[in-house]
């Protein structure tokens, strides 16, 4: 049976990338590809311009930070970030993988066991005719469990609560049980700076299974 088209609604490009960025992506990124034989790995999909890869790479040196990005200049932006005046990832990066594409497309290629899974600031769509577009439904979140380690877990971040009351409700049709959390420790990504919803604070859930 032919497999459904995966959509991404977001944006894959913006402005035209220096020719630094366009190097890096040409010399640097297919040698940093995700390996699921690599084990102890820790996943970021949606990773933005990269701040919270890059504090987890040196919270966690010795696991596998595994980002996943559609967007070409978050990546290159990353890229930019973690090598050095050489055009070389500097040591502390050394852990860093990245898919440049769909995370779901990455499962489609092999089985990862992830120890933890971060999903910080997704898009919530807010407008009731692109909810479909949300990528926390229940069909996504159980793909996820399925590339999770028994005792892992997921964290998601929010600053959008009525999206956060609807994840929490997609939680209940899936065999994931969550722990509801408002003091996660977050390195304040652009996307929690800018905080498009006008909240105080995000919300946290942290996903497992009993």
């Amino acid at each position: 049976m032919e497999k459904q088209e995966i959509r991404t609604f977001g944006r894959r490009h913006g402005k035209k990338l220096s020719a630094r960025k366009e190097r890096l992506i040409e010399a640097i990124l297919p040698n940093i590809a995700p390996n699921a034989d690599e084990k102890n790995s820790i996943l970021e999909i949606g990773f933005g311009a990269g701040e919270h890869m890059r504090e987890l790479a040196l919270d966690f040196p010795n696991q596998i930070i595994i980002g996943a990005e559609p967007f070409v200049n978050g990546v290159a932006a990353l890229l930019s970030a973690i090598c050095d005046e050489n055009d070389t990832i500097m040591p502390e990066y050394k852990n860093l993988r990245i898919w440049p594409d769909d995370v779901r497309l990455l499962f489609n290629k092999a089985k990862f066991q992830f120890d933890t899974i971060w999903v910080l600031h997704p898009d919530p769509w807010p407008k009731a005719k692109h909810e479909k577009r949300r990528l926390l439904n229940a069909d996504f979140l159980t793909l996820l469990d399925k590339n999770l380690h028994k005792n892992g877990k997921i964290i998601i971040g929010t600053d959008h609560w009525e999206y956060y009351d609807w994840i929490l409700e997609q939680v209940k049709k899936t065999k994931l049980v969550s722990y509801e959390s408002d003091t996660t420790e977050i390195v304040k990504t652009r996307y929690q700076q800018k905080n498009m919803a006008h909240t105080t604070e995000p919300k946290y859930i942290i996903l497992g299974v009993e």
